[in-house]
């Protein structure tokens, strides 16, 4: 039976005053649940607070693009966001976010997000749910508010687990308000964020260093174990990929056997997918907000249009290794001719393709740029 694997925008599950939570559902995107992928996004307004919690799964959260009264944010300021990790059996660490962060959060992790200015801040979730209560979403266990976990305890077992009388803890957890998501009075003191926290958490891939950066083309930051070595524990390994105005990233895929989970930043563009047998399986359309699932093995390109294209993926695996299918890179390269007994034109499409040098490719009659590298 074929799956859709058409992009798909995410829908609000939960918020109030202080911002909201939205999710992909494998109903709507089958991937997800055939691939054991979860994916999430939390937006927060000026004094939103996300609620202490833990989830099912192991994650990678990425700091969005943010908007100040409809203005984009200036990416060169402070960071808008504060977050609060804590590792198991490990001390909290406060993080000052900003856009285009990448956090690495393992099984265990308890986190509260938190936003301190006028700028909305947006936060994309992506993660392995082969362990989760549901595969293909996130199950959340909110440490206070409404749900709280200690709501569904008796009096007697709080009260004992917290050394408290009994009347007390009626109180304290009677007053519990807000689901997931609560809006702080003006004037709040939160844990101030210390740049200590941030080494070893997060990488801000819009300022690290490029793993591909082509003149006129784009740029490719890729997220793995070296650069950030907790996305090892994560299991997944990350990348952002930024396409200037008509340039492609060239077919390619994953031959390790992992997913690729890719998120529209910004932009717009048109994607191929082929599968099996040369079967084109996706040919479409994509803005920002899409989320699409590329199967493993299965062959992806992407041509972004005229106002570029920016994507943050995520794949099945903390060390990716990709094969691609034009370029400098090229699996074409390597193989010989009389071997494959190409037809006369793919001969000479070979043959141009192995004269080429560096990374870059362009055709003269579509003034098109080509990326050979990244995901």
């Amino acid at each position: 039976m074929e799956i859709d694997l058409s992009p798909k925008l995410s829908k609000k599950v939960y918020g109030g005053e202080g911002g909201a939570y939205y999710a992909w559902c494998p109903n709507d995107l089958p991937m997800l649940r055939q691939g054991n992928i979860g994916a999430a996004k939390l937006t927060l307004d000026k004094n939103g607070l996300a609620l202490p919690k833990y989830s099912d799964s192991a994650k990678v959260a990425y700091v969005l693009q943010v908007y100040l009264n409809c203005i984009t944010f200036d990416a060169a300021k402070p960071g808008n966001g504060v977050a609060g990790i804590i590792l198991p059996e490990k001390e909290e660490k406060v993080l000052a976010i900003k856009k285009g962060d990448a956090i690495a959060l393992p099984f265990g992790v308890t986190t509260w997000w938190y936003n301190k200015d006028d700028t909305e801040l947006a936060i994309l979730f992506l993660g392995d749910t082969s362990k989760a209560h549901k595969s293909g979403s996130f199950t959340d266990f909110c440490l206070t508010g409404s749900d709280g976990i200690f709501t569904g305890f008796s009096t007697e077992f709080v009260s004992r687990a917290w050394d408290l009388d009994e009347s007390t803890v009626k109180t304290l957890v009677g007053s519990q308000s807000g689901k997931g998501i609560v809006k702080l009075a003006a004037g709040t003191k939160m844990p101030e964020p210390k740049a200590e926290h941030y080494k070893g958490m997060a990488l801000n891939c819009e300022e690290a260093p490029l793993d591909v950066d082509i003149k006129g083309g784009g740029k490719v930051v890729v997220l793995n174990t070296k650069n950030l070595p907790l996305v090892g524990e994560v299991g997944l390994g990350a990348d952002l990929v930024r396409l200037n105005g008509g340039a492609m990233c060239s077919p390619g895929f994953s031959c390790d056997s992992a997913l690729q989970v890719t998120y529209i930043v910004r932009g717009s563009g048109r994607v191929q997918v082929v599968g099996v047998d040369g079967k084109r399986v996706l040919e479409t359309t994509v803005k920002a907000g899409n989320l699409f699932i590329v199967p493993r093995f299965f062959v992806v390109s992407k041509i972004s249009d005229a106002d570029g294209l920016d994507w943050f993926s995520i794949i099945t695996t903390p060390n990716p290794i990709f094969t691609h299918l034009a370029g400098r890179t090229s699996v074409w390269k390597a193989l010989s001719p009389q071997c494959c007994r190409l037809p006369s034109t793919l001969g000479q499409m070979w043959s141009r393709s192995s004269a080429q040098r560096g990374r870059l490719k362009r055709s003269s009659s579509h003034r098109q740029i080509q990326i050979d590298d990244g995901f």
